[in-house]
């Protein structure tokens, strides 16, 4: 074959190898809406960095924090329609287009980080099938430290909140003030501080991160009573038909160092939690650790949460809720052998 020839074979075959190259290499754009230093956002930042190297690039997940791409409130619904790729949502925030994510908001029935790993292997599946009707596929999820009970006065039952005004969020943050007789104030995270110290509100559920964060031991605040509320999880979750593109290798890539993300995650919550708590009691905050009968209290109003969240859910949101106290009673009944 002349010269020429072979010039142009070698053309030619390049010409259809670099569409072929390039349809390889898939990128996503990964929203959250929290800050580049959040331990949230350092675990997404490791796992797009562990998927970019073990895939070779044939994957690249660009994580864009701190609400730069969509609001935290909007990116479940731009992920859903296709308009980013990915994203990281608080879990519960999705209730109101999947009720069954309203688990995480169940109050007082979630004592620790095994407990809150129990009930999102328990939710996972049930959600997983939701998910998918709407074009969503989780990828894993983590927790926030534990919510707990800030307060300007010391509290020995819940009795001792009527007449409070406690700061609400959420449609659970109302019902539980509504339920310790409390008067609910709607109170954003940026604006916790002001709301103190204009006596707008006296009682907050909140984590010892957002306690720091805030510098509670300067507000009227004395007091944090480690109740363990709930932990609410953040969900990663990706668009169905561009995981579905995906090569079936490049999935089980992203899928294990999504496991790898969730074991980090839990953990660095974890320290997370116990640095805080430790930072609050140096500041002055009375660290407080709810006694029986406290406690006693607090889980008869999760259980009363749990039956009105399983009258909403119905068949489903019993799927989910018979196996994690199932799980916790089979726990209990192992620490007592």
């Amino acid at each position: 074959m002349k010269r020429r020839s072979w010039c142009a074979l070698f053309m030619a075959l390049g010409s259809l190898a670099l569409p072929g190259a390039a349809s390889a290499q898939a990128k996503w754009t990964l929203a959250t809406g929290y800050l580049p230093e959040v331990f949230h956002t350092v675990n997404l930042q490791q796992f797009a960095q562990e998927v970019n190297d073990r895939t070779k690039g044939a994957l690249v997940i660009d994580v864009r924090p701190d609400n730069s791409v969509a609001r935290l409130s909007e990116i479940a619904g731009q992920v859903r329609a296709g308009k980013i790729a990915a994203g990281e949502v608080l879990l519960s925030s999705l209730a109101a287009d999947t009720k069954l994510a309203g688990a995480d908001a169940i109050p007082f029935i979630v004592d620790s980080y095994d407990d809150a790993l129990r009930l999102w292997k328990a939710q996972r599946p049930v959600l997983q099938e939701a998910l998918d009707r709407q074009g969503l596929v989780p990828l894993y999820a983590v927790p926030w430290p534990a919510q707990g009970l800030f307060t300007m006065r010391s509290i020995r039952h819940v009795s001792d909140l009527r007449g409070a005004r406690m700061r609400s969020y959420s449609p659970s943050t109302v019902r539980i003030a509504q339920l310790m007789g409390a008067t609910p104030v709607d109170v954003p995270t940026k604006g916790i501080n002001q709301a103190v110290l204009d006596r707008q509100i006296d009682t907050l559920f909140t984590s010892p991160v957002t306690g720091v964060e805030n510098k509670v031991w300067e507000l009227p605040i004395k007091y944090f009573y480690n109740v363990h509320a709930w932990y609410p999880k953040n969900l990663v979750l990706v668009n169905k038909a561009q995981w579905l593109a995906l090569p079936e290798g490049t999935r089980k890539i992203v899928e294990e160092a999504a496991a790898q993300a969730q074991v980090r995650g839990w953990n660095a919550s974890s320290a997370a939690s116990t640095a805080s708590i430790a930072e609050l009691a140096r500041n002055g905050i009375k660290v407080e650790t709810p006694d029986f009968e406290l406690r006693r209290e607090l889980r008869r109003l999760g259980e009363q949460f749990s039956l009105e969240y399983i009258r909403d859910t119905g068949a489903d949101g019993n799927r989910m809720m018979i196996p994690y106290f199932s799980g916790e009673n089979a726990a209990a009944a192992a620490k007592t052998r």
